[in-house]
């Protein structure tokens, strides 16, 4: 498989991509912190295999003082012990609405995230979901090149 980008999407949608910039770092900035919303990011990414956001948002990590150790076990959060109740219920909503429609969000899970979360907590949780997802689609299907420097 060639890893040749395709087309420089950031450069001929420019008004789209900037939008979706601004998104990003609303949520950023939001009522979740930078820690859960990199979290999400970073493990959202490694299910769809977009290995530029996966670099970007580890690097996120590391710069939030994250111990690397942690980050490298977000894979397999569940058996990991550096998460705590909150993140887990984040994590777990995050993978079942990106398995859409292929999940179930039922209304137990649902509860699930309930006792962890606010409403408000919730909405910008799901555009957190939302946003790194169409991320990943762009930079996987037009082939973005992780950059040989961080």
């Amino acid at each position: 498989m060639s890893h040749a980008p395709r087309v420089p999407y950031f450069k001929l949608a420019p008004k789209a991509f900037q939008a979706l910039y601004d998104l990003s770092n609303v949520i950023k900035k939001g009522s979740l912190s930078p820690r859960l919303v990199d979290l999400v990011f970073l493990r959202v990414s490694q299910i769809n295999g977009c290995g530029y956001c996966i670099d970007m948002h580890w690097a996120d990590l590391i710069r939030q003082g994250e111990d690397p150790r942690h980050i490298n076990t977000l894979a397999g959060w569940r058996e990991s012990p550096f998460f705590d109740e909150r993140e887990r219920a984040a994590l777990r909503w995050a993978e079942i609405i990106n398995a859409t429609p292929n999940s179930d969000a039922s209304d137990e899970e649902f509860a699930l995230l309930k006792a962890r979360f606010n409403d408000t907590e919730i909405a910008e949780l799901g555009f957190a979901i939302a946003t790194i997802n169409a991320w990943n689609l762009l930079n996987v299907g037009f082939r973005n090149p992780i950059p040989e420097k961080g």
